[in-house]
């Protein structure tokens, strides 16, 4: 026996909600042991994995719940996207085995620590500014230019051009948000391969001069092949890059967003944190990844018949993993509805689930939270959102648009989003 999901959880009008009802659509999902299935428009459908048991399961077999032909739409992309979003989020080995193991060139300890200095000096420069500019926006005067200006870094991508890639990663993360698209008679499709395509465009020319003239900067030893004769494609290089401005400034932005809303919301956790910052602070960005989870789901695509949860699923059907559902399981969270910084363990997949998939940029992540909200709370301790956040309205990305903020006295009764 099934049970039919409509129309919920393909709409967005149902991720505009307030986040309690949410939760109680997906608490209710939990609860029952039948398969969940969402039918589409296009009269396709999924299943909707929303126990962690099965999120982490579904994440250790990708030889049974493959990344293609997409991992990020609900929908197979139309021909004209796919030579661009083909990253590899959206692979199996070998060839996703094969660019993950180039790329991790980006994201090992030694390269982490060679961009330590660069992620607190940004720090204090942000929040220098934020000193002078008072109450603002913070998302786009604190949490959007941190990871943005990281990875531009890393990248070698000249400053010229940096508004140019917060105006293509905006485009791409807010598809189906009626503030960014279809104002100026473009539709979806034409919008991401535009942005996108500049992205690629973006790349290619910066890899043309690295190959002629290389440098220390990741551009070049992505491109440039190793002992292992190892080395990314111009295409490959572009789709890469892509992957790298939405994902990762997607978590970081969104992460340190719901931060300050969530400590403003929740003022006991703020003082239990200021009461022994450098202690609490691991503990409350992993649970601030875990209440926000800026990634709500990725898809899956069924290789062949497969049991789990007692329910055979059959090759070539899709599922989707909930880890939004997942990360307020009540047979692994207790409480899971509550924001504690304190909880431990806390075996969130708010970078997604133990496996091949795991994010691999999680641990920079987490290096641009830390250091940021230390800067935030040790120069400007009472700093607090003024009004509840803006949301993006989508249903991949748990988004926030816009957010006031104040650094003065904050006040006592926090509220609810």
């Amino acid at each position: 026996m099934t049970t039919t999901v409509e129309p919920n959880l393909t709409s967005l009008d149902f991720w505009a909600r307030p986040q309690d009802e949410r939760d109680a659509l997906f608490a209710e999902l939990r609860a029952t042991r039948e398969p969940v299935y969402c039918p589409l428009p296009d009269g396709t459908g999924f299943y909707a994995l929303t126990r962690h048991e099965q999120v982490v399961e579904a994440s250790r077999h990708p030889e049974i719940f493959s990344s293609q032909p997409t991992a990020v739409s609900l929908v197979d992309p139309p021909p004209g996207l796919r030579e661009y979003s083909g990253s590899m989020i959206s692979l199996d080995d070998p060839r996703h085995a094969r660019l993950r193991r180039i790329v991790s060139r980006a994201f090992t300890p030694r390269m982490i620590e060679r961009f330590a200095d660069d992620v607190r000096a940004l720090a204090t420069s942000i929040v220098d500014d934020l000193a002078d500019r008072g109450p603002c926006d913070f998302v786009t005067h604190v949490a959007m230019p941190m990871p943005l200006q990281i990875i531009c870094s890393m990248m070698g991508i000249p400053d010229s051009e940096y508004d140019g890639v917060i105006e293509a990663t905006n485009a791409i993360l807010a598809v189906g948000d009626p503030e960014f698209v279809g104002l100026d008679g473009r539709d979806r499709t034409t919008m991401l391969r535009e942005s996108f395509s500049f992205l690629h465009e973006l790349m290619a020319e910066l890899g043309r001069l690295r190959r002629a003239e290389p440098t220390d900067d990741l551009v070049t030893a992505l491109l440039h092949a190793n002992v292992d004769g190892e080395a990314l494609t111009d295409v490959e290089l572009g789709r890469f890059f892509a992957l790298l401005v939405v994902a990762g400034n997607e978590t970081t932005r969104n992460a340190l967003s719901h931060a300050l809303a969530l400590f403003t919301a929740n003022p006991s956790q703020r003082d239990l944190l200021l009461s022994a910052l450098e202690e609490r602070l691991p503990g409350a960005v992993e649970e601030v990844v875990r209440y926000a989870t800026p990634v709500t789901w990725m898809r899956r695509t069924l290789t062949r018949d497969h049991e789990l949860s007692g329910h055979i699923y059959e090759a070539n059907e899709r599922v989707i993993l909930y880890y939004v559902s997942a990360n307020r399981d009540e047979e692994v969270f207790h409480d899971p509805n509550r924001f504690d910084i304190s909880r431990s363990p806390n075996p969130h997949v708010g970078f997604g689930a133990p496996g091949p998939h795991f994010c691999l940029g999680a641990h920079l992540a987490r290096r641009e939270v830390t250091v940021l909200l230390r800067e935030l709370f040790t120069r400007f301790p009472d700093i607090h959102a003024t009004a509840e956040p803006v949301r993006q309205r989508a249903s991949f990305i748990n988004g926030i648009r816009s957010l006031p903020c104040d650094s003065e006295v904050i006040p006592r009764t926090g509220f609810y989003f």
